[in-house]
């Protein structure tokens, strides 16, 4: 039988560690699925949207930190992928994006479904090339393979349907293309200076993100040399969390009081691996010290003093021998009883609705994270899920974060839940989904029922785009536009083959977690959740307190008074009595 550039494809993928592809057939690409038919060691993983795929190779590549691999058909079939690969992109991660193109005789005449994708993924990926010769492929399939590793970004290879199927010389040896492994550390003279600066300030505040991955012993230990307290990004919440005695939550829109502080009230702030990108959260007048592996990172959010190139794990020892012992624990000793305050603050909202009334939020959240195993991973949709994921999951080294922390897409959850699954068989893993973001991804159930993919869905069901409508209340705004109309969504999971689970009210709720987590197979838990629960960010502007005090008139001018009384009930009466 005749080699193709497909099998060559196929092979080359194969030899970088890749055991599927995310997508849906196509006839310009069906030359590449007929070569993954006839090479069963990689698998085919049928989606219902393209857009899914890519999620899913998103969440596959952050998990296993390998190549994972998406395609999608001409024209319309690879633009969907493209909000998946810029999710994968922002958050860095290593995929392959294979893009079937028209003809290659007709690209320019305006033929049936033609569109340019080398323009439109240009923006969301390292290395794009379209390919136009038989000759030109193998070179620019080792060149885009490893850009995505080594950069660990997203490549897009732009392929005319007809070129699958083209003869090619068999390689007498297929390139085996890994991430290499290196040593990246800043010089000598640089961490003396980083080191001077840091013996000389009183109150230092570590913020750390998912750069540390790898390095949870050596932060600590700098933590522990320079007596600073730790907070954390979202991304950096699973690597930073656990076992730290030095931990004061997070800072941001979704973080607590006690993250905001520390960093506040530092004179030297150290960021490690994390590209925060809120400004008015970070210091105006401290020293700041920036470290990266990437130093075209360094300064993009806030003025940076000193920085540093170089990887967490290579880096923090050298710093951390150079600190004086000896440092007063002031800072860090207030930071700690403040974040201790405010954690049983944040922990005193977990409690029962009364009977009849909405699940509060957070109480749910606490049940899942309680209940899941111990190495479960956790993938929240964008909006109110991963506020509650961000303050009530607790992550112990073992558990993962997953979700569309850099982008910010709705509807991530459920596919990235399905690349999960597919690459990490037998580990349990839990969507934490609006009912916005799965409505509008829902055929993605139907390949959790396909693939025998045993994925936990939860659904926090307060019938509208909540978290949007919190932004209108901040900026003063009635809400408008964010009502949902929703379906029983346990019942539509019993009818396509996932075993439903609904929970109207706190009654009974602890035992029904427990069963649907339990469940053999795939799972949907549809909890009515309260809609006027407030997440309050940890430092409150004067235009965001304007802007509370404008929707509450509004709101009563236009008739509109009850949500005020529900908003009322929900957050401040039932927790005084």
């Amino acid at each position: 039988m005749a080699y193709s550039v497909a099998d060559l494809i196929v092979d080359t993928v194969e030899a970088a560690g890749v055991e599927r592809v995310y997508g849906i057939p196509g006839d310009s690409l069906n030359g590449f699925t007929d070569a993954l038919r006839e090479h069963p060691r990689i698998a085919w993983q049928h989606v219902r949207h393209e857009e899914a795929a890519a999620f899913a190779a998103s969440a596959e590549a952050a998990m296993t930190g390998g190549l994972a691999v998406c395609a999608g058909s001409c024209g319309p079939g690879n633009l969907h992928l493209i909000n998946g690969l810029y999710d994968a992109h922002r958050s860095r991660v290593p995929v392959l994006a294979i893009a079937a193109q028209i003809p290659g005789s007709m690209v320019g005449t305006g033929y049936f479904q033609e569109t340019h994708p080398e323009s439109v993924f240009a923006e969301c990926s390292t290395y794009c090339e379209t390919i136009t010769s038989v000759e030109q492929l193998p070179a620019v399939l080792d060149i885009a393979l490893r850009t995505a590793v080594e950069e660990r970004g997203v490549s897009v290879l732009v392929i005319p349907g007809e070129l699958f199927l083209a003869e090619i010389e068999r390689p007498a040896r297929v390139t085996r293309i890994r991430a290499a492994e290196s040593v990246i550390r800043p010089s000598e003279e640089a961490l003396a200076i980083a080191a001077a600066q840091l013996n000389e300030c009183e109150r230092v505040t570590i913020l750390a993100g998912a750069g540390v991955a790898g390095a949870h012993d050596e932060l600590i230990a700098l933590a522990d040399a320079l007596q600073a307290p730790i907070v954390h990004a979202l991304r950096g919440k699973e690597f930073v969390e656990y076992d730290n005695p030095f931990d004061v939550g997070m800072t941001g829109l979704l973080g607590f009081s006690s993250g905001y502080r520390a960093v506040e009230h530092c004179d030297s702030l150290v960021m490690i691996g994390t590209d925060f990108p809120y400004p008015q959260f970070l210091p105006s007048n401290a020293y700041v010290i920036q470290l990266d592996v990437r130093g075209r990172q360094i300064g993009r959010r806030t003025r940076v003093d000193l920085p540093l190139v170089g990887s967490a794990r290579d880096t923090l020892p050298a710093l951390t021998s150079l600190i004086h012992s000896g440092r007063d624990s002031k800072h860090l000793s207030k930071s700690v009883d403040h974040y201790h305050r405010t954690r049983a603050g944040l922990d005193d909202l977990v409690t029962a609705s009364d009977p009849g009334d909405p699940v509060h939020p957070q109480y749910v959240t606490r049940l899942i994270s309680d209940g899941a195993d111990a190495d479960a991973v956790f993938v929240p949709d964008v909006g109110s899920p991963v506020v509650w994921a961000a303050r009530y999951l607790e992550m112990n080294g073992r558990r993962r974060l997953i979700g569309s922390f850099s982008h910010g897409s709705m509807a991530n959850a459920l596919p990235q839940a399905i690349g999960v699954a597919s690459s990490c068989p037998g580990r349990q893993v839990v969507a934490l989904a609006g009912d916005g973001g799965l409505s509008m991804l829902f055929g993605e159930l139907l390949t959790l029922v396909q693939a025998e993919l045993p994925v936990k869905v939860v659904v926090y069901n307060n019938s509208s785009l909540n978290f949007v409508e919190l932004e209108m209340k901040a900026a003063g705004f009635v809400n408008f536009g964010t009502d949902l109309t929703n379906p029983d969504f346990a019942r539509v999971a019993d009818a396509i083959g996932i075993r439903g689970f609904r929970a109207t009210d706190s009654q009974g709720l602890s035992e029904t977690v427990d069963d649907f987590l339990s469940h053999d197979g795939p799972a949907l838990l549809d909890v009515r959740t309260a809609r006027q629960e407030l997440s309050i960010p940890p430092s409150i502007s004067a235009a965001q307190a304007k802007g509370f005090a404008l929707y509450a008139l509004r709101t009563v001018m236009s008739g509109r008074g009850d949500e005020l009384v529900d908003l009322a009930e929900t957050n401040l009466l039932k927790r005084l009595f």
